[in-house]
């Protein structure tokens, strides 16, 4: 199990350097100003292929120009994992215009799994699934800030650190409870709802009557 202390940060400046291979499964978050992805900019994007290194590429006012970024996250052969996916694909599409895909979603498949709860945010699956107490104290700080702190930078990384081993013990549950065929369609429908979301469709469901 990756732990706080085994955390090692590499901090890139508006993308990814040339030839960094990831892998085959890579672990996404994104920092922005605000909630809002037609209104806050893109500040950060955090990745991590489940190592124990978490790669940082922050982006500095207007320079969201990051060709390598973006060719990791339209690789098809490459899934993305997210804990809140729609969010930070719509905040991927509006800013680098990066149709992300393929995608899992940790907090989807929570909910799809974990219907004995109504607690389904990162912290608490780091708790229950890996028995890790998450801080998020840095949640809302200054991601557009010319220089980072040390604590920020934690918070950032620690953001990905724990995916692939919660995606892991999601799975077995996915699986167990004979729903990771409904998972996987939920997923494949992100890109879509991602496009939705920055189109005006956020809040209205099309599908009701």
């Amino acid at each position: 199990m990756a732990t706080k202390h085994d955390l090692k940060i590499e901090l890139h400046h508006n993308d990814l350097p040339d030839g960094l291979d990831l892998g085959d499964c890579v672990a996404v978050d994104c920092e922005m100003m605000g909630l809002k992805p037609l209104r806050d900019r893109l500040c950060m994007v955090q990745l991590s292929a489940g190592d124990g290194v978490c790669h940082l590429v922050k982006f500095g006012q207007g320079e969201l120009h990051a060709p390598n970024l973006s060719a990791l996250l339209e690789d098809e052969e490459v899934t993305k994992i997210f804990h809140f996916a729609r969010g930070d694909l719509a905040v991927l599409l509006a800013h680098l215009d990066a149709v992300t895909v393929p995608v899992y979603c940790t907090k989807i498949a929570s909910k799809l799994v974990r219907t004995f709860t109504p607690h389904h945010n990162l912290k608490t699956l780091c708790k229950d699934l890996l028995d890790v107490d998450m801080s998020k104290q840095q949640t809302c700080s200054d991601w557009g800030a010319e220089e980072l702190s040390p604590e920020q930078l934690e918070y950032a990384a620690l953001d990905v650190l724990y995916l692939h081993e919660i995606k892991a013990a999601l799975d077995v549950m996915l699986e167990r409870e004979g729903r990771m065929q409904l998972a996987q369609s939920c997923f494949d429908f992100l890109p879509t709802r991602a496009f939705l979301d920055l189109c005006g469709w956020q809040e209205e469901d099309i599908f009701e009557h």
